[in-house]
């Protein structure tokens, strides 16, 4: 769930030794700062095209190990504009919609005169991107017959900086989401607009509670394996430099301490109100060693006094794998997959 972290090899040595005077006179106090401020952007720069480079290969190996069971497309399309807080707001294209991006996977031997239901796939990480972990699941779900699409939605890594900084956890970026499935509706004309489902992991977890939360007219049935549930608890049991990807200038820019209720807008656990029954199962186990059982145990808790049904789940007791349980090739976690599948078949027919 967290970003990677900058690493101070070599080069930022280099860099280091670069800003810092060649003689030997000391130096005012605000002039160093400004130059580690500049040496700081300087190191975000270079981590950001890291990231395009991570990103792509991770794509390549992807749609290389898909490639004899899916035909593998990269889209773009566009999404809601940036918040106003993140707006310049007299830039020439201010307001403009947001480009975003997915991964399309069409099953090998697809009939273009048959229908056929989509997955949504989002993938987990306050900041990440579409990585190989997901292989087998999206060679699962093809096989089982289903037409898959995974969004680069705000905030994903290996697009740039604007991009990263346009993050918006748990409120625009399940527009993007959105966006993609209606993109896929009116881009493949043999998908069934009547069996959309949504499945995620982690944050990808919360992008398919809030989807069904906030449009349950738009999907068949959801799955949320370990779910990020609950913002308001999680800033509690996290470190600060977690707590810093939230509070960063271009993000939400307070702590949950100073401004609880936008944690709470975006935590599914504080929405369960909105939930309309779209059939839902939900998977955690005791030794999540990210999202802590609580946050899961409470949203559980929370749907029941709300008197909702329609969802289904089950905690598993210490998993093999902690947060990554049923994402791994281990006999557990093809069998927890497995009842994914089998769950997903009922209300989607693939």
């Amino acid at each position: 769930m967290s970003t990677k972290p900058v690493t101070y090899s070599f080069l930022t040595l280099l860099l280091v030794a670069c800003w810092l005077p060649i003689s030997g006179e000391a130096q005012p106090e605000d002039e160093i700062t400004q130059r580690l401020e500049r040496l700081e952007k300087e190191l975000a720069s270079w981590n950001h095209q890291w990231d395009v480079l991570d990103r792509k290969l991770d794509q390549t190996a992807i749609y290389e190990a898909l490639q004899e069971v899916a035909d593998c497309e990269f889209k773009r399309l566009t999404g809601p504009p940036l918040r106003p807080s993140q707006e310049p707001g007299t830039t020439q294209g201010a307001g403009n919609p947001l480009i975003v991006y997915t991964h399309v996977f069409l099953p090998k031997d697809l009939d273009g005169s048959a229908k056929y239901p989509l997955i949504l796939l989002p993938h987990g990480g306050v900041h990440s991107h579409l990585t190989p972990i997901y292989i087998p699941i999206l060679k699962e779900l093809l096989l089982e017959g289903y037409v898959v699409a995974a969004p680069e939605y705000r905030g994903s890594t290996g697009f740039g900086r604007a991009f990263f900084e346009a993050i918006d956890y748990g409120g625009l970026e399940i527009e993007d989401t959105l966006a993609v499935r209606d993109f896929m509706l009116e881009t493949y004309p043999f998908l069934d607009s009547n069996r959309v489902g949504i499945v995620g992991w982690s944050h990808g977890g919360l992008h398919a509670l809030l989807s069904v939360f906030r449009y349950p007219e738009k999907y068949a049935a959801a799955y949320a394996g370990v779910p990020v549930s609950d913002l308001v608890a999680r800033m509690g049991y996290k470190t600060q430099g977690y707590r810093n990807l939230f509070e960063a200038d271009y993000h939400i820019r307070k702590s949950a301490y100073e401004d609880v209720e936008e944690y709470m807008r975006r935590s599914p656990s504080w929405n369960v109100e909105a939930y309309q029954g779209t059939p839902l199962l939900i998977h955690t186990t005791t030794n999540d060693e990210d999202v802590n059982v609580l946050e899961v145990r409470r949203l559980i808790e929370a749907l029941k006094a709300a008197g909702k049904t329609g969802f289904q789940y089950k905690i598993y007791e210490d998993a093999p794998g902690g947060h990554l349980f049923n994402r791994v090739d281990t006999p557990l976690a093809k069998e927890s997959r497995r009842e994914i599948y089998d769950f997903l078949r009922r209300y989607l027919r693939p």
